[in-house]
């Protein structure tokens, strides 16, 4: 008898719509000799079988100080006040088992550039409460001074405290919309 296998290239069927209890947008870079990360905790998205979309507010952004939070805020990196929010839409998914590629466009600082996403995706599960949930986790890194976050340090060296590359993380979680 011969066994039929599925190649997973599709995405969920349906709408999806962000778990924001659940789910985190992120950011890390090179700092000093670690690594800087920060999140925002107002975030939303949206999934469906062939776009993804997502926005965060800029005054959510959390880090460990609320003086670096305010800071971060500020017209030196992602002046909430003339630009509350970054957003993402994408143009174009493909997968392939559970890899993810997503090509879209970031918005940052008013600033909007194509940009590729790299991930998995989970197969939809049924929760304990009967809801369907989806898991997708994204990353890419772009450059922050191509969306005008220019502020730096030098450092004592000569270099300086901020490197350019930002990776940015999306743990995502989706509840199939009723």
């Amino acid at each position: 008898m011969a066994v039929l296998t599925e190649s997973r290239t599709a995405l969920p069927t349906g709408t999806w719509i962000l778990d924001p209890v659940h789910s985190t947008i992120g950011f890390e870079l090179p700092y000093l000799a670690g690594t800087f990360r920060g999140s925002f905790t107002d975030v939303d998205a949206k999934l469906t079988a062939d776009s993804l979309s997502g926005s965060a507010r800029v005054a959510s952004v959390d880090v460990k100080d609320e003086n670096l939070a305010a800071h971060l805020q500020s017209p030196e990196f992602f002046d909430a006040e003339s630009h509350p929010e970054l957003s993402f839409a994408s143009r174009s998914i493909e997968r392939s088992g559970d890899e993810l590629k997503v090509d879209g466009e970031i918005t940052i600082r008013g600033t909007t550039k194509p940009v590729e996403l790299v991930g998995k995706i989970a197969d939809p599960i049924t929760d304990a409460f009967g809801n369907e949930r989806v898991n997708v986790r994204l990353e890419t890194t772009v450059d922050r001074t191509a969306f005008g976050l220019n502020w730096n340090m030098p450092l004592p060296n000569g270099q300086p405290a901020l490197k350019n590359e930002v990776t940015l993380v999306a743990e995502l979680y989706f509840v199939r919309e009723a």
